[in-house]
């Protein structure tokens, strides 16, 4: 391990520049309106061009001198608790900095267009470099603690972009939704240290994920499980799905920020990071999985029922970190792999996003893909971009997610036994899921006939202003340009000759672990075709309802249960408030009353007892000195006749 030399000495400024850009932005206030946005994009720019440099000298050193390890300061010199503020850049951390930077830097850009003419723009930059420097700190950090600053530092930022345009109660709402939900997360992760400490007397990633083997199963299970909870909250997977969806509230580069590269990738890297813990703890590691499993799911089913191509583009989100999770839960055989779709994911997913906020660019802002149609001549730019995207997102070979999504399936399923026959099935259903809804989202948006304009049904549009679609300027389409070149190029990089596998092996070396991949019962190809065929089969399916029959406008009222549940997210919001909300009501209300009656009657009782007592004895108080002679008097007789009575 390097203590951190030449170029690598400068890891502390990875953060360090876009925090810098946050805090010039927000201290100089209006003063920086008119370059603000420059600065904003300068300093994310800046933080690639370093990490690039930094990949560039890992790439020529041995694997064993890859990690950089950079102490700054101590944090807690407290006796029995020595924590250094330190920073660990290694291949995990490398893949993480060079996607939050880099697809970071064009939402960035992308931004300087799409908010324009908003008259926030410069707190809203400055709002993105908190955002990228919170996250940076989170991957960068050498211990748990630090990542839990990073973590809560994403949290913050998140509801600042979410309820950017608080004027807009919805995006208000949103907002603390997010923060609510993800601080139950976040209990996770501060129990978590909690359990380190006692057990292992440190946070950092070399004393607890090199101790694991000195604690108990128990233990082990339970810290795996607390961290599982905080992954969960970051990661929007069930149960704390919930505030993924409200989230499109906020400016639509916000969504491609959170949603592809940066916050809900937060769980993916805690629980691979954490990877150790889980291979102590089989229990907690089938945790894992199944919650990958239910979530993947989960969001297809969503994502096929949504109208709005932000929610819908939110649901499939959901549903690709699911398989993530379930390839982190697959241990050190499917690490390799989840982080293989995380990174062709963050290409392809902040396309998709930044193609949608194109269309509402062109569209007055509209929402709503039944108001859309017919849009890929009045956007050709968009329309390609976009379908690199999907085709990418799909599966289709040679795009990255046909890489990255079908090696999690084969692992799946070369998991072994009945599980990883139920576990391959579910991966290859959710491909098939998420063949149909973006296969919906193309055909509503870019094909068929035009629902707006002349001849349309009329329909209230934002603002009431006409819809004239066209092309967003260059400043917009330049960064979708080059995400749709990485969703083309990404996964076939990636996975050529198992190169990212090799890049990442000696992270989980360091602690003992390695790859073993499970054994398939048929050959890989066979697993491929029956992939490729279930994926057209949605495809197939889609085009059928939506490529040869007209969208109505208002969206059917006569639908199946399947469908209506999951227009309403599969219930998740209503299963919140009736397990949580009304019961947290009816206790809180239950210690207002005890509190009421029980504790301050208690109080006020004893107070007014003591009131009355002085009352009474107050009356004794007369003031004459006569009175107080002949209380003395009668006091005196007293005494002398118990003293007479005693002798005799």
């Amino acid at each position: 391990m390097n203590g951190g030399t030449g170029i690598h000495a400068l890891i502390w400024l990875l953060p360090t520049l876009p925090l810098l850009g946050a805090a010039v932005l927000l201290l100089a206030g209006r003063r920086s309106d008119r370059w603000g946005h420059l600065l904003g994009c300068a300093t994310p720019l800046a933080s690639f061009a370093l990490a690039a440099a930094m990949f560039v000298d890992m790439v020529g050193r041995d694997a064993a001198d890859r990690v950089m390890q950079q102490d700054l300061f101590t944090w807690l010199p407290v006796a029995g608790l020595q924590v250094d503020f330190g920073l660990r850049l290694d291949q995990l951390s490398m893949c993480f900095v060079l996607l939050i930077t880099g697809v970071g830097s064009l939402i960035h850009i992308y931004s300087v267009g799409y908010m324009k003419s908003d008259p926030g723009r410069r707190r809203f930059f400055a709002y993105l470099n908190l955002f990228l420097a919170a996250m940076l700190l989170l991957v960068l950090a050498d211990n748990y603690l630090g990542l839990y600053v990073g973590w809560e530092g994403v949290g913050l930022a998140s509801y600042l972009l979410i309820g950017f345009w608080q004027h807009k109660p919805t995006a208000a709402t949103a907002a603390k939704k997010a923060f609510v939900v993800n601080r139950v997360g976040d209990m996770g992760l501060m129990v978590g240290l909690m359990i380190m400490f006692a057990t292992f007397g440190s946070v950092s990633f070399t004393d607890v994920l090199g101790g694991v083997d000195t604690a108990s199963g128990g233990v082990t299970t339970a810290l795996g499980l607390v961290l599982l909870l905080a992954a969960c909250g970051k990661s929007a997977q069930v149960p704390l799905q919930s505030w993924l969806g409200d989230a499109m509230e906020g400016p639509t580069p916000v969504s491609a920020l959170i949603h592809a590269a940066t916050m809900v990738t937060a769980g993916v890297y805690l629980i691979v990071r954490s990877g150790p813990i889980y291979e102590a703890a089989p229990g907690a590691q089938v945790a894992v999985v199944l919650v990958g499993a239910v979530t993947l799911l989960f969001g297809a089913i969503i994502g096929c029922a949504k109208d709005d191509i932000k929610k819908a583009l939110a649901a499939s989100t959901m549903s690709q970190i699911g398989y993530m999770v379930m390839a982190a839960g697959l241990g050190p055989a499917g690490y390799a792999f989840a982080i293989m779709l995380l990174l062709a994911h963050g290409f392809f997913k902040a396309g998709l996003f930044l193609g949608a906020g194109s269309v509402m660019h062109g569209m007055n802002d509209e929402t709503d893909m039944r108001r859309y149609g017919g849009l890929r001549t009045f956007m050709p730019i968009t329309f390609a971009t976009f379908g690199l995207g999907y085709l990418a997102i799909i599966g289709i070979p040679p795009f990255s997610g046909f890489f990255s999504k079908d090696k999690i399936i084969e692992a799946a399923f070369g998991s072994g036994g009945l599980g990883g026959a139920a576990l391959g099935t579910v991966a290859l259903l959710g491909a098939g899921l998420t063949a149909f809804y973006m296969t919906r989202v193309m055909l509503m948006t870019f094909f068929g006939e035009r629902r707006w304009g002349a001849g349309a049904e009329p329909t209230e549009r934002p603002g009431g202003a006409e819809v004239h679609p066209h092309e967003s300027p260059g400043v917009m389409t330049v960064p979708m340009v080059v995400l749709a070149v990485g969703s083309v190029a990404a996964g076939g990089l990636l996975a050529i000759g198992g190169t990212l596998e090799r890049w990442l092996a000696p992270v989980w070396a360091e602690f003992g672990a390695a790859a073993e991949h499970g054994e398939l019962a048929v050959p890989v190809w066979v697993v491929t075709v029956v992939t490729l065929a279930v994926v057209l089969a949605g495809v197939g399916i889609a085009w059928r309802q939506y490529g040869t029959r007209p969208v109505p406008v208002p969206a059917p009222a006569r639908v199946s249960a399947l469908t209506v549940a999951a227009r309403r997210d599969l219930y998740g919001d209503d299963v919140d408030e009736a397990v949580f909300m009304r019961p947290g009501q009816r206790v809180v209300r239950a210690l207002t009353m005890l509190e009421d009656k029980g504790i301050d009657g208690v109080t006020g009782g004893m107070g007014a007892l003591l009131g009355q007592v002085s009352v009474r004895l107050r009356r004794l108080q007369t003031g004459f000195v006569r009175s107080y002679a002949l209380y003395m008097f009668v006091g005196a007789v007293f005494v002398v006749a118990a003293a007479l009575v005693g002798r005799a």
